[in-house]
């Protein structure tokens, strides 16, 4: 007999992905920072910057597609807006305003990230 795998809960795909991006991003965050620094002296660390930028919002729009396989999704929104929505919500410019300048903890960073898109995307 052929088992039938439902398709995961898009909520759950948010969280799930939440969690990642606060993994990477507190790693990568402070990282990040010092190649935006660079990129207005240094033509070449531009052109790495432009393409992890380009890389993550091809990524959000592959995302977005899969947690839309359900048509959760607002009505209102298209792919294309979603994954620009989650593109500027998991850059490490937000997690260091949050986490740094506002005292936050990468988990409360997480929690508020899910919570957000969650409330931004779906209906």
């Amino acid at each position: 007999m052929l088992a039938i795998r439902a398709e995961p809960d898009p909520r759950r795909k948010l969280a799930i992905y939440a969690g990642a991006v606060r993994r990477t991003q507190q790693r990568l965050a402070p990282l990040f920072r010092v190649i935006r620094e660079a990129v207005p002296s240094e033509p070449e660390v531009a052109a790495v910057w432009k393409e992890i930028s380009d890389r993550r919002a091809a990524n959000m729009r592959t995302f977005i597609t899969d947690v839309n396989t359900t048509h959760a999704l607002r009505e209102d929104l298209t792919v294309e807006q979603a994954a620009d929505i989650v593109w500027t919500l998991n850059s490490s410019d937000v997690y260091l305003l949050l986490t740094e300048e506002r005292g936050w903890s990468p988990e409360e960073f997480e929690r508020w990230l899910a919570d957000g898109w969650i409330r931004l995307l779906l209906h």
